[in-house]
Parts: C-alpha cells; structure tokens; sequence
C-alpha cells in the first residue's frame, strides 16, 4: 500500500466507530458526552460541588459513576441529567427521578435516525480508597474500537472484592495502529513472571508510517492511576492522558521492584538517531489539588503533569540503571503544604506514573526500551 493511501486508510480507522460512528452524519451518533445531578438539596450527599457533574465522558466508556459519601444516607431517587449528541433521546429520559440506592439504573440512548444504540451503566457508590499496595494481578482483555487488536486494561479490587477502574495506559490509542494484535504485542501488558506472582510490562514500540508522518514515531509503554481520552489521540495526544484519582490520605515514600533494558537507538521526534544518548525509564507521582478557587473541577494532561500550579506534592525516582535482576526502587514526596480538612473532602488526586521512555511524551526514546515494574507500595503520612 502507498503511504499516502495508508495515511488517508489510518486516519479513518482510527476514528471509525467514535461515538458509534463518529465521521458519519450527526443522526447516527448516540453518545452521552456528560452527566450531572442539579440542586443545592443533593449537594450534601457529595464531597465536593464538582463531584457532582461528569463532562468529557469518552466514546470508549459505557459505565458512569458519582462517588458520595454514604449510600445509607442517600435518597431514594435522585435525578440525573444528561448531555447526548444531537438528534439522539435517552430512556429514561434525562431528568427522571431513578432509584439508585438498590441498584445500578441502565441508560439506552438510540440515534436519531434509529439504527444506534449504546447502553450505559449509572451508578452511585462510597468512595473506596485502593489498597496501598499494587501487584498487577488483575487484567481485562478488551478490544480496541478499531480492528480485530486487544490489549489489556489493568485494573484493582477493594476489600470487599469489588472493581476498582483506576489504572489507565495509552493502549486503546496505540491499538488503532495495529489490526489483530494481541495484548502481548502492545506497549503496555501483564507480564506472567512478575517479583511476585504476575507484573507489569512496559515496552517502546515504533507507532509505524501513520506515526511517522504525524511527527510521533514512538509509542512508549506507560501506565499510570487516571484515565484515558481517546478523542484526543490523534489531534492532541497530551490531553488524551488524564492524570489522577482522589485519595485521602498523605503521601510521602513509594516503594517497589523493577528490571529495565534500553533500546539500541535513541531516536528524536522526527526519527533521527541521537548519537550518544541513551534511553531512560521514569516513574514518579503527584498530589495536587483537584479544584480551582471557584470550585471547578481540575485535571492534570500529559503537557502539565509535572508543572502544573496545583501541584502540591511530587516525588520522582531519581535513576532507573538497566538490570536484568529485580531491584528495588524507592522514591520520596517532597514537603508541600496539604490541606487536611480538604484532603478528607478528596480535594486531593494522586497520581503515579509509569513510562519505558523518559521523553515518550515528546515522541523521543528507543524502540524496544522494556521496563517491568511490581509490587509497588503507598506509604502515607501517619496523623494523630
């Protein structure tokens, strides 16, 4: 295939089945882009106002959940609002007053024209914080939007065994480039012989023609507590990673075992080898505030992670030497002053970042660069 009929064929792939269809005319799509609960009479049942109300919800995503405080206080029925694209209806509709309480309430919304239909999941559930300790025991295969390819989406469970959905890599993006793959031959996967039990992989991959000609030839493996838009991948990629999760309590050490092996050759955003230049892994973390002084809701992207003015706390692991042992890594939070009334409120997220190639944002690192990581471990602040 020529290169200009492979871009023009990647290009539409690569957005195939958005939003059911997402090229296609306004009257096929049946998405809902966002969700929220309107009234000062519910605020209280929520931490904070903008828990309130769930915007940007991706095309990849068919399950919706409000974190509140306690279910047991929770009303009855409460309504939910909706924004969904245009021409479509939902049922029930928008609005409505839905028993949540006893079990989750399933939203169909059907295109215009009629012939689309997405279901999604609405829940209401207590915050449950993650175990303080990650050992990369717990995989979803899923299928990428485009193309027969599959890759794993990681995941944790609370005490109680339930799912907790706070893990996200840049694969559904990586996938689209790739038809029938497996999740083996994607950036990001568990490994079956970990430190203990399974693991993680992380792996620097070439993202082909279609990536070369975009100026991003790489794509390196990562991991990271967020979640992943894919709206954004072809256009803004930064923003397509959406860094952080709510925590509340402290942190101030990370632990965990690693084994790493660069890349043959270091290569810069237009492909040109870098003479000299090795490539490195990273792994660090944030805390930062998740509102601004106004009360809205505050994310951290791919261009603000480690820069961004809400930043309360980082800690990042100082070198990664290559070894094919596992060894050891340990990482501290620097003295940022935390607002602990706040920090109770989940005024905080927390985020920690994973990557086979240090400069993978910017589209630098070395093909083949593999970096296994396990049992990592949270060691937070101990208050009176």
């Amino acid at each position: 295939m020529r290169f200009g009929r492979f871009v023009i064929f990647a290009l539409c792939t690569a957005f195939a089945f958005m939003s059911c269809i997402k090229d296609a005319p306004k009257n096929d799509e049946c998405d809902i882009v966002s969700a929220w609960v309107e009234g000062d009479e519910y605020s209280a049942y929520f931490y904070q106002p903008s828990h309130m109300k769930i915007e940007n919800i991706s095309t990849g995503e068919n399950e919706i959940s409000f974190i509140v405080i306690s279910l047991i206080t929770f009303p009855d029925t409460i309504p939910v609002n909706f924004t969904i694209t245009e021409g479509a209806v939902i049922e029930p509709p928008s609005g409505s007053m839905q028993n949540f309480k006893s079990a989750p309430v399933i939203y169909t919304v059907t295109s215009e024209d009629g012939k689309w239909q997405r279901k999604y999941t609405v829940k209401f559930q207590e915050f449950s914080m993650p175990s303080s300790t990650f050992s990369f025991e717990h995989v979803d295969v899923k299928t990428g939007q485009v193309g027969n390819n599959l890759y794993h989406e990681f995941y944790e469970e609370d005490a109680n065994g339930n799912r907790l959905s706070i893990w996200a890599s840049g694969n559904p993006g990586a996938v689209t480039i790739k038809l029938n793959s497996t999740p083996e031959e994607q950036p990001t996967y568990q490994c079956e012989v970990g430190y203990k039990g399974k693991g993680l992989c992380l792996n620097t991959q070439s993202a082909g023609e279609l990536g070369e000609w975009m100026k991003k030839p790489i794509a390196a493996g990562n991991l990271y507590l967020g979640s992943f838009i894919f709206e954004e991948v072809m256009m803004n990629p930064l923003k397509a990673t959406r860094f952080g999760i709510p925590y509340t309590e402290s942190p101030v050490r990370i632990t965990g075992w690693y084994k790493y092996k660069p890349g043959d050759t270091f290569t810069n955003a237009q492909k040109d080898p870098v003479p000299g230049k090795i490539d490195e892994a990273d792994i660090y973390a944030v805390l930062y505030r998740n509102t601004d002084k106004d009360g809205n809701e505050v994310y951290l992207y791919g261009d603000d992670v480690l820069t961004s003015s809400y930043i309360v706390r980082k800690a990042r692991v100082e070198s990664l030497p290559p070894t094919d042992e596992w060894t050891q890594f340990e990482m501290f939070f620097d003295n940022g002053a935390v607002d602990y009334e706040l920090l109770k409120n989940q005024g905080y997220n927390l985020t920690i970042v994973f990557t086979s190639s240090k400069d993978g944002a910017s589209f630098e690192g070395a093909i083949g660069s593999t970096l296994y990581v396990d049992e990592v471990e949270i060691f937070f602040e101990e208050l009176d």
